[in-house]
């Protein structure tokens, strides 16, 4: 589980709770109103299913658990795993690679690897490969899309709630006692509106976004990886050159990691 998900949406949810705690004169009832609710989720729903196919917004629970659960790989272990594999193969021949396949987890790595055993050309393994990286950016920005969309018309229908709110006020002008109590509850639908979107669905989008990006940087080292123990490379050579796309922090932990095993 993602502990800065978590803990960013209860720190947030804290300090609204507190701020209306601590604020002279306010309670929670007043920010409770169910029918500014309904037009800011429901609107923005709505509109949703309108810009997607309605298989896509269905699978919007899927993506938002992606936030909170997210299928991270660490790239250290990723080169070991390369580096292993080309001292394998530079040792007992691209063939030997076939007698591991079963115990590569990654559906990625395993792909490169069998194209490898079945010979296949360096240029058109590598064009395989990237196009499957394209594939899966385009999975990642639909979700993103999706949640930026919500986030997008979420406060949208905060206003028309507004506006709403206000026309029925201004409606009752013959009663001055309501004028107030009016005005406060067409405000809670903007209200409703910019929590919706800035505190779930617009961080959601960010955050899949993140990890899209440090999912592609560890299939990157993969393809080069790959390309490399194709066509012979050396492995510590191999090794040398996927290490730089470690940040330095890492870099350093792993070259301690394989100075303490060789000693």
């Amino acid at each position: 589980m993602d502990k800065a998900t978590v803990g960013g949406l209860v720190a947030g949810i804290a300090l609204l709770l507190l701020s209306i705690m601590i604020a002279p004169g306010s309670s929670f009832a007043a920010f409770i109103d169910y029918p500014s609710l309904a037009v800011v989720v429901g609107g923005a729903i709505a509109a949703t299913f309108i810009a997607f196919p309605i298989g896509t917004v269905l699978q919007v629970h899927k993506v938002i658990l992606k936030s909170f659960f997210p299928k991270q790989q660490s790239l250290t272990p990723v080169i070991h795993q390369l580096v292993e594999f080309a001292e394998l193969a530079r040792r007992e021949g691209i063939l030997a690679l076939e007698g591991r396949t079963d115990d590569i987890e990654d559906p990625f790595i395993l792909l490169g690897i069998q194209m490898a055993v079945d010979g296949t050309d360096t240029e058109l393994m590598e064009g395989i490969l990237r196009a499957e990286m394209d594939a899966i950016v385009n999975r990642h920005k639909t979700g993103k899309t999706l949640m930026d969309t919500v986030g997008r018309y979420a406060p949208a229908f905060g206003m028309i709630g507004t506006l709403m709110g206000l026309i029925i006020m201004l409606g009752n002008m013959d009663d001055p006692e309501a004028i107030g109590p009016g005005m406060a509850v067409a405000l809670i639908t903007t209200l409703y509106g910019a929590i919706v979107s800035n505190l779930f669905f617009l961080p959601f989008a960010d955050k899949l976004a993140f990890y899209s990006k440090r999912e592609m940087e560890v299939r990157e080292v993969i393809v080069r990886g790959l390309v490399a123990i194709q066509d012979g490379d050396n492995p510590r050579v191999l090794e040398q050159k996927l290490m730089t796309m470690l940040p330095p922090s890492e870099r350093a932990k792993a070259d301690q990691n394989a100075e303490a095993a060789a000693a």
